[in-house]
């Protein structure tokens, strides 16, 4: 059975929303808050709601932070790997969302930054499992030194699944090489590959130029536009494969929805393009929803294309 080990972060989220952010020195009133559990979370949520096994690897901690990262786990049905750390509490993150449904971090690290080998020495994988890493878990410097060391002996039959995250312009060269080198998936937003390629006239230039070191499939996407692949297999370049039109609550969770879905469909065995259709549509589901664990389960997922042709 298919499964997807994520060696990522899973934090708390303080959402808050507002109607715009406060020049410094301000102060706004937000309109609506929560305490959810975030980060990694949403892409393992997405996963499972389109029914791929999924499994947690990554660490954790003990404490208030921790009991919301842990409780979310268990009731999202993800196996949980690690017996997490008793000494330190798991992070969290402040999100601003404004009223362009745009949305603005502020992080505190925890135990999910203490991701060593012992840790990743627990996980065993699979020959169809999926690998999925994250550029926040490798911002974290002893997370960072242990994956990169860690995957160049994946096996072949593991798919890796490499998203870099906003965080990409920071991370240490020296822990990236290796991760994208083995990566058999980059998948980025449009800044990200901007920051990526900075030299590039437009998106489909930088995904282009991304393409050019990548070792094999590389997605970038691009909001209600759609998501940019570039592959092997595409002779004529990059092509992209259109969004849909939503009217968009909240972006917060919008590319984990659409990682974890094609994670997921990948794992079925459905072709890329197909499943990058189908990660569109589980995207455009989530924004049209407030919070960030939105992802559409697979029926839903499945009634919004039948609704919307190709």
């Amino acid at each position: 059975m298919p499964r997807l080990v994520s060696v990522g972060n899973v934090i708390v989220d303080i959402v808050m929303r507002v109607g715009a952010l406060p020049d410094p020195g301000g102060d706004v009133i937000a309109s609506s808050s929560e305490i959810t559990a975030g980060g990694g979370l949403n892409t393992m949520v997405a996963a499972r709601r389109d029914g791929l096994e999924v499994v947690f690897a990554g660490q954790y901690g003990t404490g208030p932070f921790g009991d919301v990262v842990h409780r979310a786990l268990v009731d999202a049905d993800v196996q949980v790997l690690q017996p997490g750390l008793t000494d330190q509490d798991s992070g969290y993150c402040v999100a601003l969302v404004d009223a362009s449904t745009e949305r603005t971090f502020v992080t505190s690290v925890g135990a999910e930054g203490r991701l060593g080998t012992p840790e990743l020495a627990r996980v065993e994988l699979r020959d169809d499992d999926t690998l999925f890493v994250s550029g926040y878990g490798l911002a974290h410097p002893e997370n960072g030194r242990a994956i990169a060391a860690w995957i160049p002996t994946i096996p072949a039959s593991v798919r890796v699944v490499f998203d870099p995250s906003p965080l990409v312009a920071t991370l240490d060269r020296q822990v990236v090489a290796p991760v994208t080198a083995r990566a058999d998936i980059v998948s980025a937003n449009a800044r990200e590959a901007r920051l990526t390629s900075p030299g590039s006239a437009d998106l489909r230039q930088a995904v282009t130029a991304m393409a050019a070191v990548a070792r094999g499939t590389v997605l970038v996407r691009d909001g209600g536009a759609g998501c940019w692949v570039a592959d092997p297999s595409l002779p004529d370049g990059p092509v992209l494969v259109p969004g849909f039109a939503v009217e968009a609550v909240d972006t917060n969770g919008a590319g984990d929805a659409h990682g974890g879905v094609l994670v997921a469909a990948l794992a079925r065995g459905e072709h890329l393009l197909d499943a990058v259709r189908r990660a569109n549509a589980a995207a455009a589901i989530a924004v049209s929803r407030p919070g960030p664990a939105t992802a559409p389960t697979r029926a839903e997922t499945d009634a919004f294309l039948a609704t919307h042709p190709a």
